[in-house]
């Protein structure tokens, strides 16, 4: 799902928002979500998961192509953790739409 279907999805199941108020809220909650977790803030939505900021040490890796030892600074990254309500239901309807199959396939591997 992108942006736009989001906005999509939003203007559908409300009828009384236009595309542009759809597009709004759906840019408003994603810049809110995205200034918090600049300032280096967790959010959690009850159902649904969490967004933190991890940090990650300097370290040294190596350039694939040549094998020179490269410096990686040290950075934060944003991390979601999805809440045990959204866990069940991506995993319940896994199964009702048919992935059984497939999970036990990877299971076998």
């Amino acid at each position: 799902m992108t942006r736009s279907d989001l906005v999509e999805e939003l203007a559908a199941r409300f009828g009384q928002l236009t595309q542009r108020d759809a597009e709004l809220a759906v840019k408003t909650i994603l810049d809110a979500v995205g200034d918090a977790l600049v300032r280096g803030q967790r959010i959690e939505i009850r159902g649904f998961g969490s967004f933190s900021v991890n940090h990650r040490l300097a370290r040294m890796g190596r350039n694939p192509r040549s094998g020179e030892a490269v410096h990686i600074p040290q950075k934060r990254v944003p991390h979601f953790k999805p809440g045990k309500a959204l866990r069940e239901a991506v995993d319940q309807r896994t199964v009702e739409l048919g992935g059984a199959q497939a999970l036990l396939l990877a299971e076998k591997k």
